[in-house]
């Protein structure tokens, strides 16, 4: 029964793929293009990648919430699963995220072009790193599984089904999120070894992430010759 109801909540996300696919490319291209993000000698947005869930994933996940009594199903695909449709904006160093936050707000609250689907959420293992996503106002939550990353939830409306998941991190935060989620996904490593390693992975992620902004701190306080 459970497969029966990922098939069928799997051929609604076929038939809805290209309209969300058309919203999830104009969310890249909007920060892709955006000149204040894009433009200068140091553009505050290094580059920007989009995806659509695979379907296999899908129906991964779809099974096992059945399995659990939560079941998705092809009414409530759409509300229960908002990672359909993803844009990652990658960045140099972690003051830069203001920027981008601030850009986002403004697309939401002023232009109202998109609608939060839940208040924005900064997700990091750093208490360091938590200090500093709260004085921007974001909503943090801390994870044993030593993730960072600013998830935004939006739509074009707030009736619409189609949601995309913007994840705003640094580029060091990319190589530990691409090596993890290359491990553990779908299904954890159960490598003792490899969990170790990739905890190792994330001091030296975090120690090039501080020493990035310090190198960047210093170079805008430094006199001009």
């Amino acid at each position: 029964m459970s497969v029966q109801h990922a098939d069928l909540a799997l051929a609604v996300f076929e038939e809805r793929r290209h309209e969300l696919s058309i919203f999830m490319k104009g969310v890249e291209s909007w920060f892709a293009s955006h000149p204040k993000l894009t433009g200068g000698s140091t553009p505050t947005v290094h580059s920007v990648k989009s995806r659509l869930k695979d379907s296999g994933h899908l129906k991964d996940k779809i099974v096992r919430k059945q399995a659990g009594g939560d079941p998705i199903t092809a009414e409530n695909l759409f509300t229960r699963v908002t990672d359909l449709a993803g844009v990652r904006v990658l960045h140099l160093y972690q003051e830069q995220s203001k920027a981008i936050h601030d850009a986002i707000l403004d697309k939401v609250k002023t232009q109202r072009d998109w609608v939060f689907n839940e208040p924005p959420k900064a997700y990091t293992w750093d208490p360091e790193a938590q200090g500093f996503f709260a004085n921007m106002g974001l909503e943090v939550q801390l994870k044993d599984s030593f993730y960072t990353s600013v998830h935004y939830l939006v739509r074009p409306r707030a009736d619409s089904p189609h949601c995309c998941e913007i994840q705003v991190r640094t580029l060091f935060e990319e190589i530990w999120g691409e090596v993890d989620h290359t491990l553990n996904y779908p299904n954890p490593t159960d490598n003792v070894a490899c969990r170790e390693q990739l905890r190792v992975l994330t001091k030296v992620v975090g120690a090039g992430s501080r020493l990035v902004d310090s190198i960047f701190r210093t170079a805008a306080s430094a006199p001009t010759r």
